[in-house]
């Protein structure tokens, strides 16, 4: 068999797996768009759960992760700038402890999201800290998922602006904290906000680490901080595993709802990154 031959096998091998998973992808989406559009109502969105089918609603679930996002927002983000920003312009690379720091990070950001809430489930609501099965557990959880990713993307995003930028910074007489908060912080926003965006959007839709942590499968109040919670994936967990249709029905349509809260902050980390990339 030539060369060419053997390109074009593999060639058509991959666009065969492309369009697999394309196919797949498309007929999830046609699926759920199909099940789930007749459901959405203003009742989904201002009525509580219920085990009537048309009495239910998600306000909780969808308030909850709206309250998660924000949280995350805070913690995740501060955190891992800082973090990255020392790891790139202050840390000495041969001490011993940067380079376990650095090696924990690669590390935890492949770890799988379970094991997050069974680290949560030991330390953040039963252990040292002791917060309960709370709403600020869960986002201390999700904080701790997607650190290590806020950390890799903005270290990144820093690393990619030019070393002339400070040099020219130094030159002028700047302080190295002054170079890094007047030059290169503001050069590396559109990769920091990039990947921060993204990173949070996954934390949104993550459902196994507050499952772990006691997220419930039914509230019908508001949440607060430091109450009880549901969320939106958990939500469409329990509607998915009833066996009246009409709860398959609200969960297709809390697919579509959950769908459309990660697409639009996709949307925004696009739109960031376009609208104040810098060219170097």
């Amino acid at each position: 068999m030539s060369r060419r031959t053997k390109s074009r096998l593999f060639v058509a091998a991959m666009m065969l797996c492309l369009g697999v998973s394309f196919g797949t992808l498309a007929w999830l989406l046609v699926t759920t768009l199909i099940d789930g559009i007749p459901a959405l109502s203003q009742q989904l969105f201002i009525d509580p759960p219920s085990t009537v089918a048309e009495e239910a609603g998600a306000r909780p679930a969808i308030l909850a992760t709206v309250y998660l996002a924000a949280l995350l927002l805070l913690m995740a983000v501060p955190v891992g700038v800082l973090t990255a920003i020392y790891l790139e312009e202050y840390a000495r690379k041969e001490r011993w402890y940067n380079r376990l720091l650095e090696l924990n990070i690669q590390n935890l950001a492949a770890v799988p999201s379970i094991v997050y809430g069974i680290l949560g489930l030991a330390f953040v609501v039963r252990g040292p800290v002791s917060v309960g099965r709370v709403l600020l557990a869960g986002a201390i959880i999700l904080t701790l998922l997607v650190l290590p990713t806020v950390i890799i993307a903005s270290r990144e995003a820093i690393r990619a602006v030019p070393g002339s930028i400070r040099q020219g910074g130094y030159a002028l007489g700047a302080t190295k904290w002054q170079v890094v908060s007047r030059q290169v912080l503001p050069a590396s926003i559109p990769g920091i906000a990039t990947g921060s965006i993204l990173a949070l959007s996954r934390a949104v839709g993550e459902t196994a680490p507050l499952l772990l942590i006691g997220a419930l499968q039914y509230v019908a109040f508001d949440p607060t901080i430091l109450g009880a919670f549901t969320a939106l994936p958990v939500q469409i967990y329990t509607w998915v595993k009833l066996p009246d249709p009409a709860f398959q029905t609200l969960a297709a349509a809390g697919i579509i709802v959950l769908l459309a809260i990660v697409l639009s902050m996709n949307a925004i980390a696009i739109f960031l990154r376009n609208r104040y990339r810098q060219t170097w």
